[in-house]
């Protein structure tokens, strides 16, 4: 993986910590709202994560291919990524 590892760490770990929470509130059946804005919270740093690595595939993966061939592959593996990413 080409993409900055220690930020990609820190925010799972961030993601992770605030999934806990999460859990703890449904647990404690706290108000609706406030879990929902918990879970588009974690979810915003999962999709931030997700485009940093996107990024990196692109700018490292893609442009460093040896041949056509090979960078035409990566790049349709980029597509297909995006396109579950904007289903």
């Amino acid at each position: 993986m080409m993409a900055d590892k220690a930020n990609i760490l820190r925010l799972l770990k961030t993601a992770r910590g605030q999934m806990d929470g999460i859990i703890k509130m449904v647990e404690e059946d706290r108000y609706c709202i406030d879990i929902s804005q918990q879970v588009m919270a974690t979810g915003a740093i999962v999709n931030r994560v997700n485009r940093e690595i996107l990024e990196a595939h692109l700018r490292h993966c893609v442009q460093e291919a040896a041949d056509p061939s090979e960078r035409e592959k990566k790049i349709d593996e980029f597509v297909h990524a995006l396109e579950r990413i904007l289903k």
